[in-house]
C-alpha cells in the first residue's frame, strides 16, 4: 500500500484549500476536493472504482450545502475527500458506514486545519520582518514556499498514515466492533445524506410550494424506478414550465400622496 498511500496523499495536498498549483481554487478545492471526484480517483488508486464512486456520491450528498465563510471550517472537506473516503472503501462495511467514518474524520480534520492556520500566522510575521528589512527573497520564501511546505506536510503525512496503516488495521478494527456499533453507524450514515439535502433545500427554496418539484423527483426515483438520465429530462421540463409560465409580479399601485412625497424627496 506504499504507492497507493503516496498517490492519495499527493492528491489530498493538491486538493487543499490553499494549494495554488491546479488553477488555484478552481482545480483544487472546487474540483479535486469534491467527494464526487475524489471517490472515483481513490477508487481507481485502490482498485475498486465502483465502491469508490458509490462512497463518493453518498459523502458528497452530506456536504453538498457546506460553505466556509471567512475560512470557518465546520468540517475539513479535504480530509473527508481523501483519507476518509479511502478508509471507508477499505473498511468493507458498506456505503453507510463509510459515510459515518467520513463525517467523523471531517470534524477531526478541522483541528489540523486550525493548527496550520496558526503556523501560517508565523510565516506572515516573518514576511513582515522581511519587508521591513528589504529582503525580497525572504518575502518570497515566507509567503510562497514555507507555507506550501507546511500545507504539504499537514495534508500528506496524515493521509499517508491513514491509508498505509489503515489498510492493515481498518478491516480488523471494524470486524471487532459489536453489532450494535455497526448498526448505529449504518443508521447514522444513512441519515447524513438526507441532512445534507435538507440543508441545500433550506438554502435554495424561496417558496414552500416549490417543494413539490423535489417530491416529484423523489417519487420518480423511489416508486417509478426512473434512472438519473430520465429524471434530468423531467427536471428540465419542469424548469422550462416554471420559467415560461410563472405569473408575473403585479405592479403596485401608486397613490397621489406617494407621487408628491417622491417629488419632495427629489427636490
Amino acid at each position: 500500500m506504499f504507492f497507493e498511500a503516496v498517490v492519495i496523499g499527493i492528491l489530498c495536498y493538491l486538493g487543499a484549500l490553499s494549494t495554488p498549483w491546479l488553477l488555484g481554487l478552481t482545480g483544487g478545492w472546487y474540483t479535486l476536493s469534491r467527494p464526487l471526484v475524489s471517490g472515483m480517483l481513490v477508487g481507481i488508486v485502490l482498485g475498486d472504482i465502483q465502491t469508490g464512486i458509490m462512497v463518493g456520491v453518498a459523502v458528497q450528498a452530506v456536504y453538498i450545502a457546506m460553505v466556509t465563510p471567512g475560512g470557518s471550517m465546520p468540517a475539513d472537506l479535504n480530509f473527508v475527500a481523501y483519507p476518509a473516503v479511502a478508509l471507508g472503501i477499505m473498511s468493507g462495511q458498506g456505503v453507510e458506514v463509510a459515510v459515518a467514518i467520513a463525517a467523523t474524520i471531517g470534524i477531526a480534520g478541522t483541528i489540523i486545519f486550525n493548527f496550520m492556520m496558526v503556523l501560517n500566522s508565523y510565516w506572515n510575521h516573518r514576511a513582515d520582518l522581511s519587508v521591513d528589512d528589504g529582503d525580497d527573497k525572504g518575502v518570497y520564501m515566507n509567503t510562497a514556499i514555507y507555507p506550501q511546505i507546511t500545507n504539504f506536510l499537514m495534508r500528506f503525512i496524515p493521509t499517508f498514515i491513514a491509508v498505509y496503516f489503515g489498510n492493515q488495521y481498518i478491516e480488523g478494527f471494524m470486524a471487532s466492533l459489536p453489532d450494535l456499533v455497526i448498526n448505529t453507524m449504518t443508521v447514522l450514515g444513512g441519515i447524513l445524506p438526507a441532512v445534507g439535502i435538507a440543508i441545500l433545500l433550506k438554502q435554495i427554496i424561496k417558496e414552500t410550494s416549490m417543494l413539490i418539484y423535489f417530491l416529484v423527483g423523489f417519487v420518480c426515483i423511489v416508486f417509478l424506478n426512473l434512472n438519473m438520465v430520465g429524471l434530468v429530462m423531467i427536471g428540465a421540463l419542469f424548469a422550462l414550465l416554471h420559467y415560461n409560465y410563472k405569473p408575473d409580479p403585479q405592479p403596485t399601485a401608486v397613490t397621489p400622496n406617494q407621487v408628491m412625497d417622491d417629488d419632495e424627496d427629489e427636490f
